[in-house]
């Protein structure tokens, strides 16, 4: 199961009007007790915050700046984030009613989730257990043998502690109506390969601080030697950074599907014991899905030749690291200065209400759902969006009637799998059951195993049974949209329908150039490099002629290099085969949203706001969901591992859209200006 997350059929007749679609969202909820109602948009006079523009720059130079430059200038990061946007914004609203609604089940006995929140915030029980909680599992990975590290492994899996192999049961790419297990390769403690084998000055800086960082984990764990020991982890692991895939290459759905029996994967990776780490792990099954055959084998051979006293090591640094935040502040401490200043750059962690909510809320993500929801999300929203939805659908139909590099024979099938479409909104249709789930009061490293535990439970034993269709990979409380090529859906949670992305009192320009953006992205993405290999079924085939992939590919890799040529820190340039499914489906996404504004007007002229003509207001709207500052650290971390281009040049698709020229009159010279044989278009 393939699913890309955005930060990611209906008659003409039946499009809804400019004035009717301002109607029909404004059926959001009513405003929350801790938000005073407002008399027009949340931002501006129509909907966007023209003092966050910074006029003197030239959109034709740079959009982005042009859009959000005064807004980029005078935005600190807050101290705890280790970058600072729109989303953000969104997130820190959600954050504070889910906070509301946890301090309020706090006071019933009975609440589960008022058990789990308020266990978390109890430091002061945290520090009086000290380490004695995650001692009895720290003394079984140093009492356990070679012969019984596969073994160990699975356990260790179950506890939610990073291994050198990731397992997990999803639907199978191929038979989309049945559920497989999928093996792919891990155990690299630092976010990407190219920190242990890069000669950047930066990155070699990371890893002499990670070193430090395990050395220092083994220290507050009591352990002898840490300087040596940590340094063999390191080598070990740079082991296992030089055998593993890319990132570009573990995005292709192709590459990454390998079928094969336990029988022919322990034959290819002799080093490790696959058969007990499955049977232990609760994964046997006739055959499994592995995604990187030669990274397999490449770790399976390391652990074989590494000594017991590394692979314990690994496991002993991987849990603390794993657990910090419900073990002492020492531990939790160190483990922040690594993972949040050193790697991200951010100056300060989290206070600790925020971290009780985002937990609670991973822990038990539906329980905490079905009050958000009930609370901040009517039916009525649900509808209108669903609405939108559609309206958007139906641009993109017409765009792919116009296609002139896709076969007739195609066409037809395009069409069928966007009918095929499940758009899901605010939240799931079924809700999980957490009545297995212990959670105990004032056991906040209980909780976090036994959650772990349930969730690694609930994921095995989906094995032989029909597909979750109704499961979400977010929960209603998340700021982002998703899709899900395997379901062939579309998801956007109750969160991000917010002002500056969905705003009832906003100019319907505004909202088509933001939510409505998003929802085409997410509608693209089943037709980019990766989701178009689905087809109407969910299933991973080829449903092109052999001369549109031909014609596609070309397409895709003008927008490869264009991304290519991006200088986002010196030095650092985007990625744009990494990147590439995220600026297809912004360019395809934000195309098919301009369309439906346009349908949506039925045939009526739009008025001048403010000054800004109706597509000035569009592409606006687009620019500002994308406002994001960033810390250097994040950034850099962010150009090695993220398939998402960082937020400028994100917003500069536009350069490749026909209207846009029209609109804000860039010149040939400007550095954004192509000409129109230059501009991307493939959707």
């Amino acid at each position: 199961m393939r699913r890309s997350i955005l930060f990611p059929a209906l008659s003409a007749a039946a499009l809804i009007p400019a004035a009717l679609f301002a109607q029909s969202v404004a059926q959001q909820p009513a405003p929350a007790a801790d938000e005073a109602p407002r008399a027009g948009p949340r931002y501006g006079t129509f909907g966007f915050d023209t003092a966050g523009m910074d006029r003197s720059v030239k959109p034709g130079d740079d959009f982005y700046g042009y859009a959000n430059g005064t807004w980029a200038k005078t935005t600190a990061i807050p101290a705890d984030e280790a970058s600072y946007g729109a989303f953000s914004v969104l997130a820190d609203l959600s954050r504070q009613r889910t906070r509301g609604l946890l301090e309020a089940a706090r006071a019933d006995a009975g609440s589960k989730i008022g058990r789990a929140y308020a266990s978390y915030l109890d430091t002061a029980a945290i520090e009086r257990a000290g380490m004695a909680p995650i001692r009895p599992w720290l003394a079984k990975i140093k009492a356990t043998d070679k012969a019984g590290y596969a073994a160990l492994l699975a356990e260790a899996n179950r506890n939610g502690v990073d291994t050198p192999f990731g397992v997990y049961v999803g639907q199978d790419d191929k038979n989309p109506d049945t559920y497989a297990v999928s093996l792919s390769q891990a155990g690299l403690g630092m976010p990407d390969r190219d920190y242990y084998l890069s000669t950047d000055p930066k990155l070699a800086q990371t890893k002499a601080a990670y070193q430090a960082h395990l050395a220092k984990l083994l220290t507050l764990a009591g352990e002898p030697n840490a300087e040596a020991r940590a340094a063999a982890l390191v080598a070990f692991e740079t082991q296992i950074a030089q055998v593993s895939w890319t990132r570009v290459d573990s995005r292709d759905a192709d590459k990454t599907y390998n079928k094969m029996t336990l029988a022919q994967l322990q034959q290819s990776a002799a080093g490790f014991d696959f058969a007990t780490f499955m049977r232990a792990n609760g994964t046997v099954a006739d055959t499994l899905i592995v995604a990187q055959p030669t990274a397999i084998t490449g770790i399976a051979q390391a652990v074989g030749a590494a000594p017991i006293a590394v692979l314990r090591d690994q496991l002993l640094v991987r849990s603390l690291d794993g657990f910090a935040d419900v073990l002492p502040r020492a531990v939790d401490q160190e483990s922040f200065a690594f993972y949040g200043t050193t790697l991200s750059g951010t100056p300060q962690q989290q206070e600790r209400w925020k971290r009780a909510v985002d937990f609670t809320s991973g822990a038990l993500a539906d329980e905490v759902g079905k009050v958000y929801v009930a609370r901040y999300f009517p039916p009525e929203t649900k509808a209108a969006a669903d609405q939108l939805v559609r309206n958007v659908i139906q641009a993109m139909n017409r765009r792919i009637d116009a296609l002139t590099w896709m076969a007739p024979e195609t066409k037809v099938k395009a069409h069928a799998k966007l009918a095929a479409f499940t758009p899901r909104i605010g939240y799931p249709s079924k809700w999980r059951d957490y009545s297995a789930l212990e959670i105990k009061a004032g056991d906040a490293f209980g909780n976090e195993l036994r959650a772990n535990q349930w969730r690694h439970d609930y994921n095995a034993t989906k094995l032989g049974k029909p597909i979750y269709r109704w499961e979400w990979g977010m929960t209603p409380m998340t700021v982002n949209a998703q899709a899900d090529f395997g379901l062939v859906a579309i998801t956007f949670p109750a969160a991000i329908l917010q002002p500056p992305f969905f705003d009832p009192k906003a100019d319907p320009a505004v909202n088509y150039g933001g939510i409505g953006a998003v929802i085409g992205h997410e509608m693209s993405h089943h037709f980019d490099d990766q989701g178009a290999k689905y087809d109407v079924h969910g299933r991973l085939t080829q449903w092109w002629t052999d001369a549109d992939v031909r014609r596609f590919n070309a397409l895709s890799q003008r927008l490869v290099k264009q991304y290519d040529a991006y200088e986002a820190l010196p030095g650092m340039h985007v990625k744009g085969a990494l990147t590439l499914g995220e600026n297809s489906a912004d360019l395809a996404g934000l195309s098919a949203a301009y369309d439906a504004y346009h349908a949506s007007l039925g045939g009526k002229p739009a008025p001048v706001l403010n000054g800004f003509t109706p597509d000035q207001r569009f592409y606006l709207g687009w620019a500002q969901v994308w406002r994001r500052n960033y810390r250097e650290a994040n950034l850099r971390q962010r150009l090695l591992t993220d398939p998402h281009a960082p937020s400028e040049q994100r917003t500069d698709i536009v350069r490749n859209m026909d209207p846009w020229y029209p609109a804000f009159q860039p010149k040939p010279g400007d550095k954004l200006y192509l000409a129109p044989d230059a501009r991307v278009k493939i959707w």
